[in-house]
């Protein structure tokens, strides 16, 4: 038989063929005095199991290692670890079903796939036009990307619910064109920070997320002037109410 008829027979390509001579898993016959391979029975049954065990899931290391018989590992071990991987795999897809029905069930937010947690918060929060609200939105959405702690969103829910925030939101709106000497930041600011419950701080410091790198300047620069002073005062009040959270605010120095 030449390679096209072989590979015809055992329902492989040609290509597949040489790759297997390439690899060493089909041995190559000797060309006749034409230079054509004529191969045996012998490679046929070769081949053939070589696709069996390649369907079976096998990589084709693998499937050296099965034909190398005494020297290679036992069929029965391989086929035992592919079966355990397999298994890994099952459950792995099970789990983004459940995901997934959790999803179409109707908590799916408009940002998208989150955390069951954060799609909680989210569809708890009152619909608004605020663009301060989305931007919000947006940023929990990140966050929980990169890693969300589910006790900070379950203490931000009783905020999600509270209209003085929404306020607050609108008033930030406000200050689109404003000026960082706006009158209006300060203010702004010690109402912001004060609307903050110590759970919320307790559940961010005690949440074990990644460290941002260059997150802070990136996350100032996205608002205007006047907005994005009033976030970085609120920044520092909520850094030094921690502090005095976790006792660290310098009392009993010296």
């Amino acid at each position: 038989m030449r390679i096209g008829e072989i590979a015809a027979l055992v329902g492989v390509t040609s290509r597949a063929v040489r790759h297997y001579h390439h690899l060493g898993l089909l041995p190559e016959p000797e060309r006749r005095s034409n230079g054509y391979r004529v191969y045996t029975v012998r490679d046929a049954v070769l081949l053939a199991r070589i696709r069996r065990l390649s369907e079976l899931g096998l990589s084709l290391d693998e499937v050296r290692d099965v034909l190398a018989d005494d020297a290679g590992r036992e069929l029965a071990e391989v086929l035992g670890e592919l079966d355990a991987d397999l298994a890994r795999q099952e459950e792995e897809i099970r789990a983004r079903r459940r995901r997934l029905a959790e999803l179409m069930a109707g908590t799916l937010p408009p940002e998208g796939p989150v955390s069951p947690a954060l799609a909680r918060l989210l569809g708890a929060m009152p619909r608004t036009t605020s663009a301060m609200a989305a931007k919000d939105r947006e940023l929990l959405t990140l966050l929980d990307t990169v890693g969300g702690d589910e006790s900070v969103y379950d203490a931000l829910h009783p905020l999600a619910h509270d209209p003085d925030v929404l306020a607050l939101y609108h008033r930030l709106d406000a200050l689109t064109d404003a000026a960082t000497d706006d009158p209006r930041v300060g203010p702004l600011a010690a109402a912001l920070t004060a609307a903050i419950p110590d759970e919320v701080l307790a559940a961010m410091s005690a949440a074990d997320g990644p460290v941002l790198e260059g997150f802070g300047d990136a996350f100032l620069a996205d608002f205007t002037p006047a907005q994005g002073e009033v976030a970085r005062l609120v920044a520092q009040a909520l850094a030094k109410r921690i502090d005095g959270m976790d006792g660290t605010d310098g009392e009993g120095a010296g």
